[in-house]
């Protein structure tokens, strides 16, 4: 190795990303004793800090709150944390961990050396590691579509990334894009403070908050669902790419029904797919989307019945199935801008994931690593914290631990078989 090389600071780890995933597997390095650096592009929870709305709250039950060392602290397990009720609860977690966090330092590549060493250039420097941990997560940019380019600049456009309340919009109706839990709940946001809200709906499914007495999460637990591993699914990886269903927390936990809020003067088009100048147009899906939301609501209560019964469960509630309570009577696939009262253009589509700035062949053709259970074919490289990493709850609070724990051990492994000689490009994890 040159001079050059060996005067860079260098770590046995080094992790990128300093949320609640990166904290896990930090607290449980330091129990291995394992020397490590963090590196945080921004501050502790900057995304849980900045980028979640007023009203926010979790969609999962206090009690899944799972983290190292750190379960649910507070007295309404069965509740849904605030927007700060939730950064209260990280930024306890982050003071138990007490990671060794370098805060403000980008990485801005990665790369591997002749001798598999991890070679990383950062804002504040360069570093290298034997093995590097990925935690940033895999929501890196916010989509927006070229189509938001020919909208009039009148029309004030956000993504849901920038979102806190109703008052950062203009006076007007404002059209949120896209159904997912995100849309959803901020459509609900929106219309709840009186504004009036077009909603372009995609093919999120949807699930009951309450059902039989208990929390729907509450009985998929007590039926295992979320102890199911990926390759254990019926849909194996490709769950990964399925959409979360919209539900919400909010005052104690609800359904989120549009079909309610269209009773109640929420205007509802299928899937936005055009801007053309003057017209937003729309697919002629809205009625499919609405019925395949309620058929994945009615399908998972009947997966609950049957449980019910296999097991015998007495509940003062018998079986039901949702009736809509607001039908279509006619698909509109063209809305007039200028006519709409639309000033402002909320785009809740998601993100995609960047890492271009990761050298290292262990992507498919969407960007996505590869990996089994966070462990890549690339020896000493390791991804934490995304959808389904290894099940429902790994890109959540309730299974990064356990996914956290399984790494530590995989990189004590691979140090103990670089210490013991090894080059690290060949030392392979098992």
């Amino acid at each position: 190795m040159s001079n050059e090389q060996t005067t860079k600071p260098h770590y046995p780890v080094i992790v990128i990303g300093a949320g609640q995933a990166g904290l896990s597997i930090s607290y449980f390095l330091k129990q291995l004793q394992i020397d490590h650096l963090v590196l945080e592009k921004n501050t502790l929870m900057h995304g849980w800090k900045n980028e979640r709305w007023d009203a926010f709250t979790l969609v999962t039950p206090n009690w899944q709150c799972d983290l190292p060392g750190h379960p649910y602290d507070g007295d309404d397990p069965k509740g849904f944390m605030t927007r700060d009720e939730t950064i209260g609860y990280l930024e306890r977690f982050a003071a138990k961990v007490n990671a060794p966090v370098r805060e403000g330092v980008s990485v801005n590549s990665v790369e591997t050396d002749a001798d598999g060493v991890y070679q990383l250039c950062t804002s504040h420097g360069d570093f290298s590691a034997d093995q590097v941990v990925v935690a940033s997560g895999g929501y890196h940019i916010p989509v927006i579509p070229r189509m938001a380019e020919r909208v009039p600049q009148a029309v004030f456009q956000m993504h849901s990334a920038q979102y806190k309340n109703a008052d950062q919009f203009p006076e007007g109706a404002v059209l949120v894009v896209g159904s997912g839990q995100s849309g959803a709940q901020i459509a609900e946001d929106l219309h709840l403070s009186g504004r009036k809200v077009f909603l372009a709906t995609g093919n999120a499914p949807r699930v009951s908050r309450f059902y039989r007495g208990k929390d729907v999460v509450e009985w998929l637990d007590d039926m295992g669902y979320y102890q199911i591993s990926v390759n254990e699914h019926p849909l194996g990886k490709n769950v990964r790419n399925n959409t979360n269903h919209y539900v919400t927390g909010r005052d104690g936990g609800r359904d989120i029904d549009l079909r309610e809020f269209a009773k109640e003067g929420m205007e509802l088009y299928g899937l936005m797919s055009e801007f053309d100048g003057e017209n937003l147009i729309f697919q002629p899906n809205l009625a499919d989307n609405l019925n395949k939301a309620d058929a994945t609501l009615n399908n998972i209560n009947a997966r609950i019945d049957a449980w019910i019964e296999k097991q015998g469960i007495e509940t003062e509630e018998g079986p039901s199935i949702y009736t809509p309570v607001w039908e279509l009577q006619q698909e509109r696939t063209s809305l007039n801008l200028a006519d709409s009262g639309i000033t402002s253009i909320l785009w809740c589509i998601g993100f995609r994931p960047d890492f271009a700035w990761l050298d290292a062949a262990v992507f498919n053709g969407q960007g996505h690593p590869k990996h089994e259970r966070g462990v890549t074919q690339q020896p000493g490289l390791y991804f934490i914290g995304l959808p389904w990493l290894h099940t429902w709850g790994s890109g959540r609070f309730s299974g990064v631990r356990q996914d956290a724990e399984h790494l530590a051990h995989q990189i004590e492994r691979y140090q103990a078989q670089v210490k013991s000689g090894a080059n690290a490009k060949d030392a392979v994890t098992a």
